[in-house]
């Protein structure tokens, strides 16, 4: 459904960015930001879902100034290499990567017309908690499992739109506590616990888990539904 194109960041920056439009109208958009893996086919078939339910979707490449055209799997060698990019990523000067995104808030406002949301994994889990704290253009933003999400400095920031956020019970990356710590901070955010791993809303990856991967996604809906009408 979806296809890649090339976004202009504020400074210039040209990177690619997938993006998918529904066959018929347009109810709003969503903005999908990447694990540590890419713009993966994981991924691409995360965005093109949302353009299947009636979302412009648009998932920038936020390696893109670090590495062009990355595209990894869920191997050992793939989690070494991603990490590596993430750190390279977030070693930018500001607004580093963050410059990517919101040049794809812009491009999914303008071929939507309408509210744009944000999703992100993992470590675009933690970016879109950022953005929700952040960026302009924004009327909601969901993150799935965002690693260093409720570190001390990161539960400092406030957010300017609602906010849902998913976490595992089994994830060895984010504890228990310290997302039980983050809800205390934060009662504004809708925060759920799931009895699965870090990653189990990946089916290409094994910690994928149906129930709770299914779940999330009714909640996620249900969330865009009634923040970007």
């Amino acid at each position: 459904m979806g296809n890649f194109v090339n976004l202009t960041s504020a400074d210039g920056f040209s990177a690619p960015a997938w993006v998918a439009v529904p066959d018929g109208p347009v109810r709003g958009a969503i903005v999908v930001l990447q694990e540590i893996f890419g713009v993966n086919a994981h991924i691409q078939a995360v965005t093109d879902r949302f353009a299947a339910r009636g979302y412009a979707a648009v998932a920038p490449s936020m390696f893109a100034r670090v590495q062009p055209d990355v595209d990894l799997g869920y191997q050992p060698a793939d989690m070494e290499r991603g990490m590596a990019l993430k750190a390279a990523t977030e070693a930018l000067p500001a607004p580093g990567a963050m410059a990517e995104v919101q040049a794809a808030i812009a491009h999914a406002a303008a071929i939507s017309g309408g509210k744009v949301g944000i999703v992100g994994f993992c470590w675009g889990g933690l970016v879109t908690w950022r953005a929700a704290c952040t960026l302009p253009g924004l009327a909601a933003a969901v993150s799935y499992y965002g690693g260093g999400m409720t570190t001390p400095a990161e539960v400092a920031r406030a957010p300017q739109v609602p906010v849902l956020a998913h976490f595992a019970r089994q994830d060895h990356w984010i504890s228990v506590e310290s997302v039980q710590a983050f809800g205390r901070a934060h009662p504004e955010v809708e925060v759920h616990l799931y009895d699965a791993d870090h990653g189990f809303n990946c089916d290409q990856r094994g910690a994928y888990d149906e129930s709770s991967a299914l779940l999330a996604r009714d909640r996620t809906l249900a969330f865009f539904d009634k923040h970007l009408a």
